[in-house]
């Protein structure tokens, strides 16, 4: 078998995975976006060796194994399902679906393809979600009850920087982003983790929208959405979507009858391993502070790769699981993807409902299936045109002022 041929839909982000991919032994050879600026740089970036497109459907037909799905954040499923037609492989960024009917639309055609689908989260494969990862497998800590996942990305009100690369015009889906929907860089790292599901769910946000004299386009005022998920096995995770309060900073900590893991807020790779002392492992000490190693062999590859590692590692699990012909592994699999994308989706509701439980549909049953295969409700507005039609923020009346949007507008024109 040659090289695998990979095709970029959305070269904003993609582009920075094409690297990744031809380090994994792929040929990037078609690239797809509707920004003629960007898809110029992109093809200039490969050498000029790669197909452009500016349309999808002419993209999919040019002869891909591979498509890697880094469009607008919501818009995903309608493109992988047209992938999973062709039987494509698709690496999808994000949540899965940006609603519950495209959840059951994605799962059912998933169940007629030949497709490999990976969910490409990539903040599992960070150097201390890795040791995380390995201390919970040992079984040291015991039964697993708790786990936190933060994923804090506040933003400087007046960078024209952020505004002219990522939200470039007013109805952008980052201006409608609802606290909980960026969901999987802090749920995905613990899921994988523990081996846990989401079960119930239960969320409300903290509102503090920026002031008045800020250029800011956003819809949204609330700085963060606090998310209570019941799992499966019983466990409890507390997670936010994207968060902006406080400083930047991934956090992750997973509690057990016997003791905990962390890493450490501000202290890069470190990790904070701390048992009871009664139920101190034989050979280990009570408390462990230390910075973990990658114990792997392309360790010189991986720390030159984007977030900490991640897309390398994240890209070749999914090259692995081609070569093998296998469906990723929980959480990374399709179910998992559709689950993390009904948290986010149904934790909103909850909040904008006053902490109302929803329970995580499981749409390996039809029972469930048939209770969302028409839920169309969305906080974004779609490429077509069309409009939300749920709020995006806790307050539903809240909006940028016309000072802040005339401060924005300056911005992307200076």
């Amino acid at each position: 078998m040659g090289n695998l041929r990979v095709g970029i839909f959305g070269v904003g982000r993609g582009m920075a995975l094409a690297k990744d991919f031809m380090l994994n032994g792929c040929d990037v050879v078609a690239i797809c976006d509707f920004h003629k600026e960007r898809r110029e740089k992109a093809a200039k970036a490969l050498g000029d060796t790669a197909a452009v497109y500016d349309n999808f459907d002419e993209f999919i037909e040019h002869g891909l194994d591979i498509v890697v799905l880094a469009n607008y954040f919501h818009e995903h499923a309608p493109y992988a399902i047209r992938c999973f037609e062709r039987n494509i492989h698709v690496f999808s960024e994000c949540i899965s679906n940006g609603t519950m009917a495209e959840g059951v639309a994605l799962i059912r055609a998933f169940e007629k393809t030949k497709s490999i689908y990976m969910l490409a989260e990539n903040y599992p494969q960070m150097k201390f979600n890795r040791e995380i990862k390995r201390v919970c497998d040992g079984g040291t800590l015991g039964k697993i009850v708790y786990a936190e996942g933060e994923y804090n990305h506040p933003t400087k009100p007046a960078d024209a920087g952020v505004y002219k690369s990522n939200i470039y015009f007013p109805h952008h889906w980052r201006n409608f982003l609802p606290r909980t929907y960026y969901i999987t860089h802090s749920l995905g790292p613990i899921m994988w983790a523990t081996g846990a599901t989401p079960a119930k769910v239960t969320a409300f946000a903290a509102f503090a929208p920026f002031d008045d004299d800020a250029a800011c386009p956003r819809y949204v005022g609330d700085r963060a959405a606090i998310i209570t998920i019941q799992n499966n096995n019983g466990s409890i995770f507390r997670v936010t979507g994207c968060a902006a309060f406080g400083a930047h900073n991934n956090a992750y900590r997973i509690c057990g009858t016997n003791g905990q893991i962390e890493n450490l807020r501000g202290m890069g790779n470190k990790v904070m391993l701390r048992y009871n002392s009664w139920s101190v492992p034989e050979g280990a000490e009570e408390i462990n502070l230390y910075e973990p190693s990658w114990n792997d062999p392309d360790e010189d590859i991986i720390e030159k790769s984007g977030h900490g590692g991640g897309d390398y590692l994240t890209i070749r699990n999914f090259i692995n699981c081609i070569k093998k012909g296998q469906q990723p592994e929980h959480p990374f699999d399709i179910h998992s993807a559709v689950a993390m994308s009904s948290v986010a989706i149904l934790a909103h509701r909850s909040m904008l409902e006053g902490g109302k439980p929803y329970d995580i549909p499981d749409f390996h049953k039809e029972e469930c299936r048939k209770q969302y295969e028409e839920d169309r409700l969305t906080p974004f507005y779609g490429s077509n045109g069309s409009a939300p039609n749920i709020p995006c923020c806790s307050h539903s009346d809240y909006h940028p002022t016309e000072e802040q949007l005339a401060l924005y507008h300056k911005l992307l024109n200076s």
